[in-house]
């Protein structure tokens, strides 16, 4: 049973997940706003860093959780109890790349629609360092890749709209 609704779900509409996922999120009290750390319980929680340095986006190639599966993303970390997402960015950036960077602004936050997390986006700024795999149990590669070819690696619908947006202002600038 639990299969066909995994079935279902991967095979339903872009909208009918999105309805999904908020009812999902408001069954377990998950909001789309900042999730507050003082209270006893605690929602898992990711920071993405979005790493630009000019017209170019640092991708990581992660491997699947069973070893085999690989896909390209944005560099990330568990945000811990007690720790900013901005913190978890910028030291995960820095831990699986090698990339300096600084968090310029919060792209927003949302409920995964894939991996059902909650996610914090932040758009970093490159500050320096040679972009190289550090992380090798965690990733398969790691590179730069210019604005215009960023969803021959990441498709579009999986990536956060916002990002998106933030990406192309910087090319109108």
């Amino acid at each position: 049973m639990q299969q066909l609704l995994d079935r279902a779900l991967e095979t339903a509409s872009d909208a009918a997940q999105s309805r999904f996922a908020t009812l999902l999120a408001a069954e377990h009290h998950i909001t789309t706003e900042p999730v507050s750390h003082t209270g006893s319980s605690y929602a898992l929680r990711v920071a993405i860093a979005v790493v630009l340095k000019g017209y170019e986006i640092l991708i990581v190639q992660r491997r699947g959780e069973d070893g085999r599966g690989i896909s390209w993303q944005f560099p990330a970390g568990v945000v811990k109890p007690g720790v900013s997402a901005e913190t978890v960015a910028i030291q995960e950036t820095l831990g699986e790349t090698g990339v300096h960077c600084a968090v310029v602004r919060n792209l927003g936050s949302r409920l995964h629609p894939i991996t059902h997390v909650y996610c914090d986006y932040l758009l970093c700024e490159y500050l320096g360092g040679d972009a190289q795999n550090l992380d090798v149990v965690e990733n398969v590669s790691v590179t730069w890749t210019t604005s215009d070819r960023l969803t021959r690696f990441i498709p579009t619908d999986r990536i956060f709209p916002p990002i998106l947006q933030a990406i192309e202002e910087l090319i109108n600038e």
